[in-house]
Order: C-alpha cells, then sequence, then structure tokens
C-alpha cells in the first residue's frame, strides 16, 4: 500500500511540475487551441496538456512499479494512443487514420492478453467485444473534452473508483497504475480548471480514454452476480452517457456520427444557465454517483441488482429526454 501511495503522490507532484513546462513550450511553439470551436474561449490556450499527464503518470510507474506483460502491453498501447492524439493535436491525421490507430492500441492490449475474460464468452466474442470497448471509451473521452476541467475531472474520479475495483480484485499490478492515473489527472486539474489555463488536446483525452478502458477490465464484478458485468460502464456513466447521447441527437437529425456539432450534454447544461463551474462540478458529482452505483452492483444479489440498474437508466433515460428538448440555435 505504501508504493501505491507513491504512486499517486509522485505522479500528483509531477503533473504540477510539468504542467506548467508543457504549457511553456506550447506557446512557445504555437501549439495552441485558438477560440471558435466548441470550447468557448476567448483567447487561444495552449495544448500539450495530454503529455505532461502521460508523463507524469508514466515516470511516476517506473519508480514504483513492478512490471509484467499486462502492465507493460498497457504502456506500449498508451504511447502509440498518446503519440496518435499528439499528431492529431497538430491537425495533420485524418479520422481514418485516428480510428486505425487506436484499432492496433486496443489490438495491442489484446495481445498482451489484457481482454474482457467472462465464462459466458467464447473468446472469439471477447476479443472483438474488447476491441469495442476500448476504441468507444477511448473516443468517448475525446468527446466530452469540451469544457475546462471536465474530462481531466471525470477521469480522475474514474482512476479512483478503479483503485477500490482493482484493489478488491486482488489485482496487486494493476492498482499501481490506477493510482498514478488519478494522481497525475488531479495534479493537471489544478491548471485545467476554469479558466483552463492549458488544455488535455487529443492527446491528453485520448490516452485518459484508453487507460480508463484497460484498466476497467476484469475487475471481478461478477463475483456475486452476473448483473456486476454493467459496473465498468456505471463507472465510466459520464462519457458512456454523452456518446449515446451525441450519436441518438445526430442519429435523429439524419446527421453522419462523426460530424462535429453542439450536441454534448454539458453544453446543453450550459443552455440550462448553468456556469462552467456549474456544470462540471455536476458531472463530477455524476460521475462520483453512477460509481457508487456500480461498486454497489458488485456486491448485491441478482434480483437488487436488476431494480438498482433499471432505476438508474429511467434517471439516465429521463435527463437524456430533458436534454435533448433543449433549444441549441439560440
Amino acid at each position: 500500500m505504501i508504493l501505491h501511495c507513491l504512486a499517486f503522490a509522485l505522479s500528483f507532484l509531477l503533473a504540477l511540475y510539468l504542467t506548467p513546462l508543457f504549457r511553456r513550450a506550447a506557446l512557445k511553439f504555437g501549439i495552441m487551441d485558438k477560440p471558435g470551436g466548441l470550447k468557448k474561449h476567448t483567447e487561444p490556450v495552449p495544448y500539450l496538456g495530454g503529455l505532461a499527464v502521460y508523463l507524469s503518470f508514466l515516470l511516476a510507474t517506473g519508480v514504483v512499479h513492478q512490471y509484467s506483460r499486462e502492465v507493460l502491453g498497457i504502456l506500449l498501447a498508451g504511447a502509440i494512443i498518446v503519440i496518435l492524439g499528439l499528431i492529431d493535436d497538430l491537425g495533420v491525421l485524418s479520422p481514418q487514420v485516428k480510428l486505425l490507430g487506436q484499432f492496433i492500441a486496443a489490438c495491442v492490449l489484446v495481445k498482451a492478453s489484457i481482454f474482457i475474460k467472462l465464462t459466458i464468452l467464447p473468446v472469439w466474442i471477447a476479443i472483438p467485444l474488447t476491441v469495442l470497448w476500448v476504441m468507444a471509451i477511448t473516443n468517448a473521452f475525446n468527446l466530452i473534452d469540451v469544457m475546462d476541467g471536465l474530462a481531466s475531472g471525470v477521469g480522475a474520479i474514474a482512476a479512483l473508483l478503479l483503485v477500490v475495483v482493482n484493489y478488491r480484485s486482488g489485482r496487486e499490478l494493476i492498482v499501481p497504475l490506477s493510482f498514478a492515473l488519478a494522481g497525475s489527472l488531479l495534479g493537471f486539474l489544478r491548471y485545467n480548471f476554469q479558466p483552463a489555463k492549458i488544455y488535455l488536446g487529443d492527446a491528453g483525452s485520448l490516452f485518459i480514454g484508453l487507460m480508463l478502458a484497460a484498466l476497467s477490465m476484469n475487475g471481478a464484478y461478477t463475483r456475486v452476480s452476473l448483473w456486476g458485468v454493467v459496473a465498468p460502464v456505471l463507472i465510466l456513466g459520464v462519457p458512456v452517457f454523452d456518446m449515446f447521447l451525441i450519436m441518438y441527437i445526430r442519429f435523429c437529425r439524419g446527421m453522419p456520427i462523426m460530424q462535429g456539432s453542439p450536441d454534448h450534454f454539458a453544453l446543453r447544461l450550459r443552455k440550462w444557465r448553468l456556469s462552467v463551474r456549474q456544470t462540471v462540478v455536476a458531472s463530477y458529482c455524476a460521475a462520483a454517483t453512477l460509481g457508487v452505483v456500480a461498486l454497489l452492483m458488485t456486491r448485491i444479489s441478482a434480483s437488487a441488482a436488476i431494480a438498482t440498474l433499471s432505476l438508474t437508466l429511467f434517471v439516465c433515460v429521463s435527463i437524456a429526454y430533458a436534454l435533448k428538448k433543449v433549444d441549441m440555435s439560440l
């Protein structure tokens, strides 16, 4: 446990130190997010925050971690996705190549024996499902990175929840990774919370998504009931909710799923006259609440799990319906 706490503290302190350095580097080389996108800022904001998160995570892991095939697979996949995201931040990557790179990173995880392992699922189904899960969560975090502190804060909450999951499951080599990810994100959040001095960029949001997708698999969710299998979806429920909301709204409008539009739940909450900080804090509360429900799902009987899941789905669908009715044209 001492090493676990060391991973958290070291990654946190490294992020506090490295983030301003990468901010200055982004300013020097003109790697900026200019006004006019979904993020409603009026001045250019530096990118490269994702590199600060990644390097803090990597250095902390390198100091305190014992390596295994599984850990090395996660680190290699993370490196692939960070490089991919950095190229995308520079504006020279097509969506097709971006998806191909994510597919390769997911295959690296599978090759390292990191895939969904359920006795009811044959391997030939589990492996494609794993690739789908990894790519979906990776892109989901990329999608919610539309507001100061949103993706980094939600990612930190999910990482801390996965500390509990992996510790309960006896995954001693994975717990420090979850701690290191949480520490690096919380350290970065010091500079990313509204008003943000630096953004994650695609390198950061894609990295967070891939890491959480990998760390959330095989957490012994189904020891009490098979319904515990939905726990990782709930732990990552905020980005998953946003992804499905966007897909549904764009489908109803006849728009391509990959086409950008202001359909994100956070932007719709802003139309309800919530401030940026209120919207982000509300998202944090939603992420924590869904995380608690997820942990509960792994500890209760099948009948109780069905009732809990039904209530959760009802609330989520009701919120989605209300958000869909928000007029974004004004």
